[in-house]
């Protein structure tokens, strides 16, 4: 019993926790596969975002890196890149910069099929 209340003050005594972008969905989807060729990247976090302030790179097969034009998603918790990929494995990098000021980082890999 008295575990238990001292696990309910520490608890109650801890205050609110700050939130930070997690991201909750993505197109492409993380070990996913598209077919290669044109493709809209959408990323959406369980928060809003600033989207101005975030970035997105996407390493391709062979190891190359772009730095992606970033544009803000059709809701404040999303952003989306227009992607142009070839047949291969690739690694979307995403860094956003939350409303509550905290920046928050990862990735998604895919794989581009043959159309």
């Amino acid at each position: 019993m008295r575990k238990v209340l001292l696990a309910l003050l520490f608890t109650a005594a801890a205050g609110p926790a700050f939130a930070h972008a997690i991201l909750v969905e993505s197109t492409p989807a993380a070990q996913g596969h598209v077919k290669a060729g044109a493709l809209t990247a959408t990323l959406r976090y369980n928060s809003r975002i600033d989207a101005a302030r975030s970035k997105l790179t996407l390493t391709g097969p062979g190891g190359t890196t772009i730095r992606l034009a970033v544009q803000a998603g059709d809701a404040q918790d999303s952003m989306r890149a227009m992607l142009t990929l070839v047949p291969g494995a690739y690694t979307l990098r995403w860094q956003v910069l939350a409303t509550d000021g905290h920046i928050t980082r990862g990735t998604v890999a895919f794989t581009a099929d043959k159309p």
